[in-house]
């Protein structure tokens, strides 16, 4: 996204301009895993050829994220990964009294929703494909371990959904839409210390609340 100008918007008077944070590739990734996801939990034991065909689909996309991560745009990187993960606590208290400060990627507890949502997909979907060759077929911890993690999605999902809509509310802007515009919006207070940042090739670490509000 390095060079990408704000480009105006009407939408809100108190904040005046977007910039591009989702590249297209991250989008449909992001959408595409949301739906396959969806088909996969709905289909086992009624629909298995499309069960299966969801699954190694999901695989795929799974591949292709950690690829992403080490070769897309700056907000698709894993590079600031720790960094986020460390402020995740502190994050969590300061949103109880509202406090979200603004990130241009994602805020700390959404770099740990995004973490463990890899993580389980990626054992669900193994375990799954596992589930289907000779080795694998009819061994208990496959089955429990693809069983157990397709289960556990469904809390996470709603987290991270919740999450979502409290942090568009507390800051104003439609985060999903930003999911599929890819582009953020900049309060005019923030806009020459955010436009600073796309066009420096320096740190990629958390952006620090008091700075980005």
């Amino acid at each position: 996204m390095h060079g990408t100008a704000p480009r105006a918007s009407v939408t809100d008077p108190d904040q005046a301009e977007t910039v591009l944070v989702w590249d297209l590739p991250l989008r449909l990734w992001h959408w595409l895993l949301a739906v396959l996801v969806l088909v996969a939990w709905i289909t086992p034991n009624v629909y298995d050829g499309l069960h299966r065909l969801a699954g190694y689909a999901i695989l795929g996309l799974l591949a292709f994220r950690l690829i992403w991560g080490v070769l897309g745009t700056r907000h698709s990187r894993f590079r600031s990964l720790r960094a986020r993960l460390r402020a995740t606590p502190s994050y969590l208290w300061n949103l109880r009294r509202g406090k979200t400060g603004r990130y241009l990627g994602l805020n700390p507890a959404g770099t740990a929703m995004q973490l463990a949502l890899l993580l389980v997909l990626i054992v669900s979907a193994v375990t799954g494909a596992m589930q289907v060759t000779v080795r694998f077929f009819g061994v208990w911890w496959v089955e429990d371990t693809h069983e157990v993690t397709s289960y556990l999605l469904i809390p996470l999902v709603v987290l991270h959904v919740l999450g979502v809509v409290l942090v568009s509310r507390l800051q104003r802007e439609n985060l999903a839409r930003a999911m599929l515009t890819g582009r953020k919006l900049l309060r005019r207070t923030t806009q020459g210390i955010v436009q600073r940042q796309t066009d420096s090739s320096g740190t990629h670490g958390t952006h620090n609340p008091r700075s980005l509000r």
